[in-house]
């Protein structure tokens, strides 16, 4: 049997704590792995003091010594310089009856990550690789909060060095399920059959959650169980995040997760050679434990939300004919006339009204505001439009809890036009996720699931649209994009405005295969000026000449160029249905005169056509 798990049969080993939380105390300017080639005496140092503490197992400092975290820095090219550095710099500070472990930490975080996962496991391997020839004694997988990552990480390692000890960690953001909803306890015994010698928990919890995550973990059969908590929870001080001063809690605490049946126990973000000191006082005479009696957790169970709609706009256009309107709410605190084309939009029964989230990155109305006083006072569904720029992953979350609450259930997801193109260039851009991400969460809450795995008690129940921008010089690059959103979730798209009946049968052409409808976007030019703008500083867009000479000719005379803006958006509406059910109308400059001329057109060629049919 391999020496690290041959120990581990009959004893506990305690672990060594964090690295980057000395480098930053002492005024780190980059990032910690960097200091494997540049401060390696350091690190030496770091590694020293903790097993001077009473660490019988050192990791390698490795974290987050992949191609994308380093990136950032410009030391992507240093994968194996770092690795090859981390080990020697290790070896050199072990004695003996140290172990070392190679540490590699996850790619995909809180965050959305784009990555695919062949990337991650190409990446992987390198750094794998890397410290398997260089000689560790085992490989530890830290901070892993996706088991679809974890899991084909342990299965590749597994499969290219089956003797090699593996350690898997995976990270909860609560105490008893990852965050796609999985039971820790089930997502450990998966990675298990993947091959994990020993899996466990690090970060994000200090030791009190730890151990009252493990009193509702079994003890594996054919694996053990580590645990690495971080000091304890962030707290602020003097503008600055710190941990507690607790290194004795620790300890005190260490005894009872060795209770759990954890027997590798060492410390994640904040801890330090004091507190593997207290965990190696706290437990050196403890023994592993073999049985235990496991508490069962409330497990999640959720409710129906009652405000639910019967037919959602998904339905109503693959049956039917649909008519969405665009009306952005007002920059200022008169919203009289707001209100009033919201009221005749409702008495000229438009399927919904979209309402803009701060549209090119300027202030407006909250559509929250607008969405709960239409819900409220008007039969017209309000499809709230959702951008990633301007909230955190807590206040997206927040945002789509409100939406439920005031039954608001069709959203549009977008990433959001960067804050520098609207009316304040210097605010912040927030991104936390894009809009394949934020998908990813409503979906998530419709399954009744938070993004911490936890329950929400009440499914909701959105519709979730997606945008699509067909003014593109290459249609199949913007095709597969919209494939992606597709297959991320999405259940319909609303198209930018589209000015080309040629453009309109392209886009059927090139997007017949999917299943998810298609709303296609039709605002009218309301000036030759307005026109000039389209043609020229719109990407994507361009009118024909004969088009923009006809706006010239009757520039001077209001009613002939709305004529003519409503004959050619007219015949463009001709088009749309004779490929598409879809149909999105965007209100220019607020004329929502334009708008019911041309809704109410779309529905007389759209009931002509039926009664057609029906006589046939």
């Amino acid at each position: 049997m391999n020496p690290l798990l041959s120990k581990l049969h009959n004893n506990l080993l305690v672990a060594d704590g964090a690295v980057g939380t000395i480098l930053y105390s002492e005024g780190i300017d980059t990032c910690p792995e960097a200091y494997n080639l540049t401060h390696p005496e350091k690190i030496e140092r770091i590694h020293r003091s903790y097993i001077e503490a009473g660490a019988d197992i050192i990791q390698t400092n490795t974290y987050g010594a992949n191609f994308e975290k380093l990136k950032p820095f410009g030391l992507e090219h240093k994968v194996k310089d770092i690795h090859q550095a981390a080990v020697r710099i290790a070896k050199r500070a072990a004695n003996d009856q140290t172990f070392i472990l190679g540490t590699i930490g996850g790619f995909r975080g809180i965050k959305q990550e784009d990555l695919e996962l062949s990337s991650i496991l190409y990446h992987s391997g390198i750094q794998i690789d890397t410290l398997v020839e260089s000689g560790v004694d085992g490989l530890l997988f830290e901070t892993y909060y996706d088991l679809d990552e974890l899991t084909q990480v342990i299965q590749e390692t597994k499969r290219k060095y089956p003797e090699l000890p593996l350690i898997a960690q995976f990270t909860a953001l609560n105490t008893n399920y990852l965050r796609d909803g999985t039971p820790i306890n089930k997502a450990l015994k998966q990675i298990i059959a993947s091959g994990a010698n020993v899996v466990g928990l690090n970060c994000h919890h200090g030791p009190h959650h730890m151990q009252e995550s493990f009193s509702h973990i079994e003890l594996p059969e054919n694996a053990y169980l580590s645990c690495y908590p971080n000091a304890s929870l962030l707290d602020l001080e003097n503008s600055e995040f710190k941990y507690s001063d607790n290194a004795a809690y620790f300890g005190e605490v260490a005894k009872q997760i060795v209770d759990e049946g954890v027997r590798i126990i060492g410390g994640c973000c904040g801890t330090t050679p004091e507190h593997i000191q207290h965990i190696k006082s706290a437990v050196k005479d403890l023994t592993p434990i073999t049985q235990k009696n496991v508490i069962p957790f409330e497990k999640h169970s959720n409710r129906t939300n009652h405000t639910q709609p019967n037919h959602n706009l998904t339905d109503k256009v693959k049956s039917r004919p649909t008519i969405i309107v665009e009306l952005d709410t007002p920059k200022h605190l008169d919203t009289d006339k707001f209100f009033r084309n919201i009221r005749q939009l409702d008495e000229a029964d438009i399927d919904a009204v979209t309402l803009a989230d701060n549209s090119l990155a300027t202030v407006r109305i909250s559509n929250i505001a607008a969405a709960s006083i239409i819900k409220q006072q008007y039969d017209i569904e309000p499809l709230v439009h959702i951008t990633c720029r301007d909230r955190n992953l807590i206040g997206l979350q927040s945002h789509l809890l409100g939406l439920s609450l005031l039954g608001v259930n069709e959203i549009l997801t977008i990433t959001g036009d960067p804050a520098k193109v609207g009316n304040l260039p210097g605010a912040s851009n927030v991104y936390d996720v894009n809009s394949k991400g934020l998908t990813e969460i409503a979906l998530r809450f419709n399954q009744g699931i938070n993004t911490d795995g936890d329950a929400l008690k009440v499914h909701t129940n959105f519709n979730i649209a997606g945008a699509f921008d067909p003014n593109v010089r290459k249609l199949d690059g913007a095709v597969r994009r919209l494939e992606r959103k597709s297959e991320s979730g999405m259940h319909y798209f609303l198209t930018q405005p589209v000015y080309s009946k040629a453009k309109i049968k392209e886009v059927y052409e090139a997007t017949k295969h999917l299943d998810t409808p298609l709303f296609i976007g039709i605002m009218p030019i309301t000036s030759y000026k307005n026109a000039l703008f389209l043609h020229n500083e719109v990407p994507g867009i361009k009118l024909s000449e004969e088009v923009l000479q006809k706006f010239e000719a009757v520039k001077d005379d209001k009613a002939k160029t709305k004529e003519l803006s409503m004959r050619i958006s007219k015949d463009l509406i001709d088009t749309v249905h004779e490929y598409f059910n879809g149909l999105y109308l965007i209100t220019p400059f607020q004329s929502v005169e334009y708008t019911l001329e041309l809704a109410n057109y779309s529905k007389q060629i759209t009931t002509n056509t039926n009664k057609q049919e029906a006589i046939l």
